[in-house]
């Protein structure tokens, strides 16, 4: 009698990814039962790489961010490329990203920008400490998503000799990502005609304690030497410690409460409007042209959207539609050789900018990067106008990819 078996294989269940863990937490889902069933899925099988990789994300989006890098490495262990089918089938285009071994706010979010579309993505995760990949999936046009900063300036390295060889098109260079620091940028944007980007100065822990305590001036570092000033830690993203700094003793409170060898220092420049109103916008170049990706409004100078009070103000929201639908007559025209200018200097596919306007009219730059987070994920009822123009910036992002893929296709 013969005896007839069938050999089951087990498939870990798909990436969730980040652009769908995002819409989650926007909505208000509540995110523990999700990290508790990923964490038993990693636990029942330490090879499923995606249940370590969205737990890691899960965990990021909760503030958790040592474990959460702590999953992360365990996933990298496994597994170094991560898929996300396209959502339009066929896919369009297959882009391949590399993705830094990192935090979130550490790679461009990539997964936001293609979802829903027939955009086929590979996530590539690479490090100046572990060797590249023996081989990638079969793409059309491959992404640089590693941001700026010292901890990614080797493996920008590294990824700027593999672009010299690459057989495929690559969108954002590294050798011009590596140009992205708060210092860098300043000096190649410092003489822009109608710009401003407040000098930000590099400057250690024990120059400030110097400073602090008046055995120094901030002539030492400040061509302009005067307070207000205003500080960060190197490295710092999303408002993390930033501080408007008025007199010595502020400073030396400040450096009290922080635990950084480094600092950036810049001269406030007050951009109030004539409402009282702080203005910031974010703008995105795809291609050298400008696409707003929104305009948050707070009493405060330091402005986030998600804490500008903008899902409250039913005011605030209009003035946001308004600039939506006159961007490209109004702001766009304005600043429209400041923002040539920014595109040309900085020489890279997809930029992302923070700005605001002087009441002298002049473009207020605070911040050139290429991983800031622009997406649709707003909930619809409250920003129903933000929809349409969150798919122009998409729409304008997948011609970028196809044009690439197509030059190295031969067409015109």
């Amino acid at each position: 009698m013969n005896a007839h078996f069938s050999v089951v294989v087990h498939t870990p269940p798909p990436l969730i990814g980040l652009a769908a863990l995002m819409r989650k937490v926007f909505s208000g889902t509540d995110m523990k039962p999700l990290a508790a069933e990923l964490s038993v899925r990693a636990q029942r099988d330490p090879h499923d790489a995606n249940a370590l990789m969205d737990l890691s994300t899960v965990l990021q989006l909760n503030f958790q961010h040592d474990l959460a890098m702590q999953m992360q490495a365990e996933a990298l262990k496994t597994q170094r490329i991560y898929h996300i089918p396209a959502a339009k089938q066929p896919a369009k285009i297959r882009l391949v990203v590399m993705m830094g071994t990192c935090d979130l706010l550490s790679n461009t979010p990539v997964e936001c920008l293609v979802e829903n579309s027939d955009i086929a993505l590979d996530m590539v995760y690479v490090s100046s400490t572990l060797p590249f990949p023996e081989a990638v999936p079969d793409h059309d046009v491959m992404f640089i998503a590693v941001a700026e900063s010292d901890e990614n300036m080797a493996l920008l390295h590294t990824l700027s000799e593999v672009e010299r060889l690459w057989p495929r098109p690559v969108i954002n260079s590294p050798a011009r990502i590596a140009l992205l620091s708060r210092d860098s940028t300043c000096a190649l944007l410092g003489e822009t005609e109608r710009t401003v980007m407040p000098v930000a100065v590099r400057v250690s822990r024990q120059m400030l304690t110097e400073i602090a305590a008046q055995r120094q001036t901030l002539f030492s570092v400040l061509e302009h030497g005067t307070f207000p000033v205003i500080i960060r830690p190197l490295g710092s993203h999303a408002g993390r410690g930033l501080a408007k700094i008025e007199q010595p003793q502020e400073l030396h409170d400040y450096l009290q409460g922080m635990t950084e060898n480094e600092f950036y220092i810049s001269p406030f420049i007050d951009y109030r409007s004539a409402d009282g109103q702080f203005r910031k916008y974010r703008i995105v170049l795809i291609d050298g042209h400008p696409y707003i990706c929104h305009l948050a409004i707070s009493s405060h100078w330091i402005i986030h959207y998600l804490n500008a009070g903008m899902a409250e103000s039913a005011e605030k929201r209009a003035e946001e539609e308004r600039c939506f639908a006159g961007f490209d007559t109004g702001f766009a025209q304005r600043h429209a050789q400041a923002l040539q200018s920014i595109y040309e200097r900085m020489g890279l596919d997809y930029l992302g900018i923070d700005c605001a306007e002087t009441p002298a009219g002049e473009l207020l730059i605070f911040e050139v990067d290429s991983n800031m987070i622009v997406h649709a994920l707003d909930p619809v009822e409250t920003f129903p106008y933000k929809q349409a123009q969150m798919q122009k910036v998409f729409a304008a992002f997948r011609a970028l990819l196809l044009r690439a893929a197509h030059k190295d296709n031969g067409a015109t």
